[in-house]
């Protein structure tokens, strides 16, 4: 496939990147999903991130992970999807980047390789031969915590001169590369820390993608976009508001505080996580709860 035939795709505004629900047996909740999906399809998100590490993607087999899509894809067709890939092989990435041209998808979330921790050069050479075998543009992630491997300014500036590579999930915490990616204007900056939403933003990040966003989704939408107007007056106070939730939703490793959350409000069916993901501590629900 040529590196020139896809158009330019939008990320900006706000994107959430979704739970997986799952049943009491272990297996995919698609109703529970769905449900999800089609409560918050019409409070003014950009569109959804399917299979991220939010969604637990590394612990579903390549047909659940499309089973997922699918669901997601029925309960609002109208709005984009980015599908998140990961792994450390490229040759089965790019086996599996190719098994999903044909999904309607908008966009795909690729990480850098783990574990391996390769040089800037082998870097771009990961996430050039994602983008020349995709369908659809890249969102690249930069998340060195999860892989142990860090984008550098210059690497990032490479990739952006790739027709394919048109944003950046920015977890990078680097204030300064956030900054200077901005200014060039070449990738569409969206904030990937869900406590760095009004900072980026209020730099000229083109939005988020954020799981904090799967509740009070109209607060979030609205501080984008008072943010986005030059409205920080009115938009410092409630995004001060929102710091208690977020901080919550973090005190352990997510989704399990948000998916205690849902399963709380009822949103979702049961709180289930795949091993090695636990359930949230007693205590951390306790404080959930209070804060409903």
């Amino acid at each position: 496939m040529s590196s020139s035939s896809v158009a330019p795709s939008d990320f900006s505004g706000l994107w959430v990147p979704l739970i997986t629900p799952f049943r009491h047996d272990g297996m995919v909740d698609h109703p529970s999903l769905a449900a999800l999906v089609r409560r918050l399809a019409p409070k003014g998100i950009a569109g959804f991130v399917v299979c991220g590490s939010t969604g637990e993607a590394a612990a579903l087999d390549e047909d659940e992970q499309l089973a997922v899509l699918a669901t997601v894809a029925a309960a609002a067709p109208a709005l984009p999807r980015v599908m998140g890939i990961s792994g450390y092989h490229l040759g089965q990435t790019l086996g599996w980047v190719r098994r999903l041209a044909d999904n309607g998808l908008h966009g795909l979330l690729v990480p850098a390789p783990s574990y391996i921790r390769p040089s800037q050069q082998g870097l771009v050479g990961w996430f050039s031969a994602i983008a020349d075998a995709s369908s659809v543009p890249l969102i690249v992630y930069d998340i060195p915590y999860r892989t142990g491997a860090t984008l550098s300014l210059d690497t990032l500036r490479t990739l952006a001169a790739h027709p394919k590579i048109q944003a950046l999930k920015d977890c990078g915490g680097d204030m300064a590369k956030t900054r200077a990616l901005i200014a060039d204007g070449a990738l569409q900056v969206l904030a990937g820390e869900d406590a760095q939403i009004f900072s980026t933003v209020a730099e000229g990040g083109a939005g988020a993608i954020a799981a904090s966003t799967h509740v009070e989704t109209e607060k979030f939408v609205q501080l984008l976009r008072l943010v986005g107007e030059g409205r920080l007056a009115e938009a410092r106070p409630l995004w001060q508001a929102l710091q208690p939730l977020i901080a919550l939703l973090f005190a352990e490793p997510n989704p399990a505080p948000l998916k205690a959350w849902l399963a709380d409000a009822g949103v979702i069916g049961d709180d289930h996580l795949r091993a090695p993901m636990t359930p949230v501590s007693d205590a951390l629900r306790e404080r959930l709860l209070a804060l409903r």
